[in-house]
């Protein structure tokens, strides 16, 4: 019998028992639509949100919201509230976050060279 994935994650349960269970669970997060390329975005500097839409291109407000929000949670970024006014926000990646950067330079090295531009 097949086993039933965790259904917030897509993860079988066989899949956390085995060695590749962080590999796993890196990909469940990493591989939610938009949260690499807006680290990526980050790993060049502390961006504000509409910079960072602009960047970024095609991706949705409130999605881009859910992105920062779910970042910021996990520890990958920060949220910077500067009073104003205007009240300005700025995102940054933490330290967290920087450590994460040479794995996705060479996830993007790697799909530069493997993966057709189509393939997105």
């Amino acid at each position: 019998m097949a086993a039933t994935p965790n259904r917030s994650h897509g993860v079988t349960p066989e899949a956390c028992v085995r060695g590749d269970a962080a590999l796993a669970r890196a990909f469940v997060f990493l591989g939610k639509r938009w949260n690499a390329v807006i680290l990526g975005a980050l790993s060049e500097g502390p961006a504000g949100f509409r910079e960072l839409s602009r960047f970024i291109g095609g991706i949705s407000d409130s999605v881009l919201s859910d992105r920062l929000a779910d970042l910021a949670a996990a520890g990958l970024i920060t949220r910077r509230v500067e009073e104003g006014p205007p009240v300005a926000v700025s995102y940054a990646l933490t330290e967290r976050g920087e450590a994460l950067m040479p794995a996705l330079a060479q996830i993007s090295a790697w799909a530069q060279e493997h993966l057709l531009a189509g393939d997105c």
